[in-house]
């Protein structure tokens, strides 16, 4: 049997000295890491399809980490991706997650944290997959709305949605269990991960964005609910056939 290839890792990163540290560590866990000391070039790698994962650095000369992260989200590139920041100040973080970032860490931190997260990320992409292969033969449907999780793919009225990974996902949540209240930390914790419990005000900003994509009319939404007090639902099919009637 032919042993799997090791997974690639993208480490853009200008501090020589943790780059080498880090492209060491991660070699002797059986990883292949790529390393690019600038923004510019590691946009272009980054947008090259062929890494499993990118740890990317914020603070880099020429191309930022912020508008690394943007363009690979806005080119639909599903890599996960781990955030390194030498800032501790929260909108940082929150920036990130919101341009699509799949987690972060901030310096200084040691090369145990590091492979923690990296391992910790490839697991949550193997337990996606897992799901992923399960639900093949699935396709939820509710209303104008369409749903097919073996495509990764939301439509309206037939018509395709542009969603992010995480708008995406926070859809998928809710169309599978419509009725169902969340609150935004086990929104937090079902989507992100445990480790953003404390910002609920991505779930917020992600939450209008959907509903900017999916209803139409996000002032008086038809397919995500807010429940007061608690924090969203999505719409029961009889909700939505009594509203047609």
């Amino acid at each position: 049997m032919t042993a799997p290839s090791p997974k690639r890792i993208l480490l853009v990163e200008d501090d020589p000295d943790i780059a080498d540290l880090l492209a060491l560590h991660l070699g002797d866990e059986g990883y292949e890491a790529e390393v690019v000391d600038n923004g510019d070039d590691g946009l272009d790698r980054a947008l090259s399809g062929d890494h499993d994962l990118i740890v990317l650095d914020i603070m880099l000369p020429g191309t930022d980490g912020f508008d690394i992260c943007r363009r690979v989200r806005q080119e639909k590139r599903a890599t996960p991706i781990l955030m390194v920041t030498a800032k501790s100040e929260e909108v940082d973080k929150v920036l990130g997650l919101e341009l699509g970032a799949d987690d972060y860490i901030t310096k200084p931190f040691s090369v145990r944290e590091v492979l923690a997260r990296v391992k910790a990320m490839f697991r949550r992409v193997a337990v996606d997959q897992e799901a992923q292969r399960e639900t093949d033969e699935e396709r939820i449907e509710i209303g104008d709305l369409v749903v097919e999780p073996p495509k990764r793919r939301a439509t309206v009225r037939g018509e395709a949605v542009d969603l992010t990974s995480k708008e995406y996902e926070l859809l998928l949540l809710f169309a599978r269990h419509p009725g169902r209240a969340y609150s935004r930390d086990e929104l937090l914790d079902e989507v992100w991960g445990y480790q953003y419990s404390g910002y609920s005000h991505t779930v917020n900003t992600h939450i209008n964005r959907l509903r900017n994509k999916i209803e139409p009319d996000p002032s008086e939404p038809r397919y995500v609910k807010t429940v007061w007090g608690v924090g969203y639902r999505f719409a029961e099919p009889k909700e939505l056939e009594a509203s047609d009637a």
